[in-house]
């Protein structure tokens, strides 16, 4: 796309899928990289939930680039047109590089609002209708360094008809080419990226046409919609995001949306996605858990001595639903610290892990914060599944380096019976 610098450089592909490599040039100067397979700091209007600029970034791993959702800032153009000064400026936010989405994957969306011309995304302050036109004013008041054109999304339940999910790929394909034309005509988006948006359901020939289609067109990548966790089983998702990306070009990024488990995010990468959205860190904090699933592959006899009484004793069951579709519902790769076990256990959340929270506090302490709701409770849980979240995805990146894939699978899945 013209004055977009974003380039994809691979330095390994791992079963003829798996990448690995960087995001470079990336950002309006150019300025910025991005490791892949990797993952996209979540934010609430440019804030992580829970945690202000100062603790986030005592955080290591983060990643450079953070995402905002026209859901929670359309019904705040007004103010942000006033101010003149984009988003970033706006939020505070520095040094990274903004994306910008259409919906929360982390907040309910309701669907049957969409027309032929119009979108809708829903905010605190309710529904906002967004034709192309308004959408791409959005755009140029956020001024982000790229973002996903606007398309139609609403075909990922189950039963949606062969008619429906047509019509969404043929709206999608007509909303990016619109999209695509104001782009090129606004000197405020200059050197801003387009990624595409691949739609159709669960049907293969619709995936593959809308996959085909937005290849043709001038984008920078490409978002995956419509797998997110709930919408399909993880053999469908893998055996269509596969089928998808054989029909993308190489040398462009693909985003999946709205699959943020562990398990998923493994099966999503061997299937060929690069880059994931960051909401899973957020959705376990509100459901008052602790991400405590395990991926380290380098081998050590007393981690694994430990690791063996630790199950012989029952410390390794955690709570919750490996094959659970309902993503407000606690996964088997976190534990529940509301629970009354953890009131007299005075361990870290996680044994070995260098975050704020395990190396400052214990799983009683914040039992006790959650029963009592102090908001000190967020602020612990979030830093810990922040920097738990994004240390895994550094761990893949390194399994794929070193050809340990399975065993960093084995690992992950370690806390449940395989």
């Amino acid at each position: 796309m013209a004055g977009s610098r974003m380039k994809l450089e691979l330095s390994k592909v791992v079963q003829g899928r798996c990448r690995l490599g960087q995001l470079k040039e990336i950002g309006r100067m150019g300025q910025h990289s991005l490791d892949i397979p990797g993952c996209l700091l979540y934010t609430h209007l440019g804030s992580v939930p829970h945690l202000t600029q100062d603790t986030l970034h005592t955080l290591s791993s983060l990643p450079t680039a953070t995402q905002v959702t026209l859901s929670n800032i359309a019904e705040h153009q007004e103010v942000l047109d006033e101010f003149k000064g984009g988003f970033k400026t706006f939020a505070g936010l520095h040094d990274t590089v903004l994306y910008c989405s259409l919906h929360d994957s982390a907040a309910h969306s309701p669907t049957g609002h969409t027309t032929n011309k119009t979108v809708s995304v829903w905010g605190s302050g309710g529904r906002t209708e967004l034709t192309v036109a308004k959408f791409m004013a959005l755009q140029r008041t956020v001024q982000p360094d790229w973002y996903q054109a606007m398309a139609d999304g609403e075909t990922w339940q189950t039963g949606t008809s062969r008619k429906r999910v047509r019509k969404s790929v043929d709206r999608s394909l007509a909303h990016l080419d619109e999209c695509l034309m104001v782009h090129q005509k606004s000197q405020e988006l200059d050197g801003v990226s387009v990624f595409g948006v691949v739609e159709g359901g669960d049907i293969l020939e619709e995936r593959l046409r809308s996959a085909r289609e937005t290849a043709k067109r001038p984008v920078a990548g490409f978002c995956l919609d419509g797998f997110q966790t709930g919408a399909m089983d993880q053999a469908l998702r893998s055996q269509l995001i596969a089928a998808v990306t054989e029909e993308l070009p190489e040398d462009k990024p693909r985003l999946l949306q709205g699959v943020g488990r562990p398990d998923e995010v493994l099966a999503c990468v061997e299937a060929g996605v690069d880059l994931f959205e960051g909401f899973f860190p957020f959705q376990a904090t509100e459901r008052g858990c602790a991400l405590c699933f395990r991926f380290d592959v380098t081998p050590d006899p007393e981690s694994a001595v430990a690791d063996e009484e630790r199950h012989a004793a029952g410390e390794t069951q955690p709570n919750g639903d490996l094959n659970c579709d309902d993503q407000t519902h606690m996964t088997r790769f976190e534990m529940d610290l509301k629970d009354k076990r953890h009131q007299d256990d005075f361990r870290p959340l996680v044994e070995g892990c260098g975050c704020y929270c395990c190396r400052n506090h214990q799983r009683a302490y914040v039992h006790h914060l959650l029963v009592t709701n102090e908001l000190l409770a967020g602020v612990l849980l979030m830093i810990h599944n922040t920097s738990h979240y994004h240390s895994f995805f550094r761990a893949v990146r390194d399994a794929l380096a070193n050809d340990k894939m399975d065993l960093l699978r084995r690992r992950v899945l370690g806390t449940v019976k395989e």
